[in-house]
């Protein structure tokens, strides 16, 4: 290692000088020879250019600062990292010790509960051997079990009540034999009418702004003008057509509203029944005294996001089902649960009832419909179309007839299934851009609907020719046919469109 000769420190650049073969500093032999013009050693004249560098290996070699030069200062850099070592040291044992304090309250806490746990189930086994005692001294029969266990994998009920099967074997026996005489009414819409329909009236600005969108709409049978609207807005809406009024907003869900529904029966009183992906049913009954709807009941036997709702023809009981892979029954009456079935292999994503109302269908997300008696909880038949890429059967429904059903084979495409041959007779595609939201079937079994992202379109049954496109409002989440025919109702956003003859 070179030091300077004028300051004793090695030199940042060193140079040599030529005359008296030194090595200095540049800056400060550049300095003084700026200042003298000479050596500072031996005192002969000496120019810059007399200088000559040296070209040190390796180049970035730092010289060691003077103050590690000597022992005192070493002894004090050793010191100072002594200290930072014992300070280090310290905060890990104050670490150290407030973990070992978090960890004892938490064995405390855990062992006051146990103690508490064990004084219940002693104060429990003390009461029921009470009640056994007392039980024994009036004579009174012990119930077979005590202890009620919602397992996860609970069946529910294993069968259905017999005067539930009856009312359903009277509702088929008088259903399907009136069904089998029916014929569309003279004045119902005809497939010329359909081709000419416009959009007539539109009903804005339904639900909250955030979130926004209708999921499900729903239209009176009893009096048409009045409809029923779920949203995303955690909100069901009843509304007045003809006033063009709100009459009420009903709350309840914790999350979105997934299907709304009427249940209409002569001498009962009108229910609104909703279903959300909070898990619960919502029913409220209409108050003939105030004019107000009232809330009824609240149905939370599904552990899964509820996919589908449908009043059965009976109108006493409302079938569900639910992303928790089961099915239930509930007695509109009690609204008691009636049935539950065991869990499927795949979760249920939509819901319809048969015309007749003996069999129920239900749709997968593994592509497959699968068909079950109502009366016996067994699976009846499984239609899957073939070949097809992996979808959701987000929705369904029976012709009026109750031969056909109608279901997506495809994200963009619907199938119209053949109940007597269990396959598919028909398949419509609707394009590529086209997503399947909804479809339905009109109450003459004549005409189909297919909502979806691109708006909605109508159908003729048998001949299957396109007959309308509803396309006004972009994105039609739910379709439902008017009476007779004569309009038919989409909801699209915030909004409620009516299309029907033009005026």
């Amino acid at each position: 290692m070179f030091f300077c000769a004028i300051s004793g420190e090695p030199p940042q650049e060193p140079v040599v000088s030529a005359k008296s073969g030194k090595v200095y500093e540049r800056r400060l032999i550049v300095k003084y020879i700026s200042e003298n013009g000479t050596d500072p050693i031996t005192g002969d004249k000496l120019e810059e250019s007399d200088l000559i560098t040296i070209k040190a290996t390796p180049d970035t070699a730092a010289p060691r600062p003077p103050t590690h030069t000597s022992i005192p200062a070493l002894l004090h850099l050793l010191q100072n990292e002594w200290d930072a070592l014992v300070l280090g040291t310290h905060a890990l044992e104050q670490k150290y010790n407030a973990t070992r304090q978090e960890l004892s309250y938490a064995l405390y806490s855990q062992d006051a509960a146990s103690r508490v746990v064990a004084r219940l189930i002693r104060e429990r086994d003390a009461a029921r051997e009470a009640l056994a005692n007392v039980q024994a001294t009036l004579g009174v029969a012990q119930p077979a079990s005590e202890d009620v266990e919602m397992a996860e994998n609970a069946a529910g009920e294993d069968t259905l009540p017999t005067n539930i099967i009856s009312q359903i074997d009277e509702t088929h026996q008088v259903l399907s034999a009136a069904r089998k005489k029916r014929k569309p009414p003279a004045d119902y819409a005809t497939a010329l009418e359909v081709k000419t329909y416009v959009s007539t009236h539109t009903i804005p600005s339904l639900h909250s702004a955030s979130p926004s969108g209708i999921t499900s709409l729903a239209v009176s049978r009893v009096n048409p003008s009045h409809f029923l609207t779920g949203g995303n807005d955690k909100i069901v809406q009843l509304y007045d057509r003809s006033a063009d009024k709100v009459l009420a907003s009903l709350k309840g869900h914790s999350k979105k509203v997934n299907h709304v529904a009427f249940r209409e029966r002569e001498s009962d009183a009108t229910l609104i029944i909703s279903a959300g992906a909070d898990k619960i049913v919502k029913i409220w009954a209409h108050d003939s005294t105030s004019g107000e709807y009232i809330p009824k009941s609240t149905i939370r036997s599904h552990k899964g996001e509820l996919t589908g709702l449908a009043v059965h023809p009976t109108s006493t009981i409302l079938t569900l089902c639910s992303a928790d892979k089961t099915y239930s029954l509930h007695d509109l009456t009690s609204f008691a649960q009636v049935f539950r079935s065991i869990p499927s292999e795949e979760a249920f994503t939509s819901l319809a009832v048969h015309p007749d109302g003996t069999l129920l269908a239900l749709g997968t997300p593994a592509s497959t419909i699968q068909i079950f008696d109502i009366r016996t909880g067994a699976m009846a038949a499984t239609l899957s179309p073939a070949d097809a890429a992996p979808f959701t059967v987000n929705s369904l429904t029976f012709s009026e007839n109750g031969y056909h059903l109608l279901a997506p084979n495809s994200l963009s495409s619907v199938a119209i299934w053949d109940l007597r041959k269990q396959k598919a007779t028909h398949s419509i595609s609707l394009g590529d851009d086209f997503k399947v939201n909804r479809v339905v079937y009109d109450t003459s079994a004549q005409y189909f609907g297919v909502a979806g992202s691109l708006g909605a379109r109508i159908f003729a049954h048998k001949t299957w020719d396109e007959l309308l496109r509803l396309d006004e409002g972009g994105e039609v989440s739910d379709l439902v046919f008017g009476e007779q025919g004569k309009e038919i109702w989409g909801a699209s956003g915030r909004e409620v469109r009516i299309w029907g003859l033009p005026s």
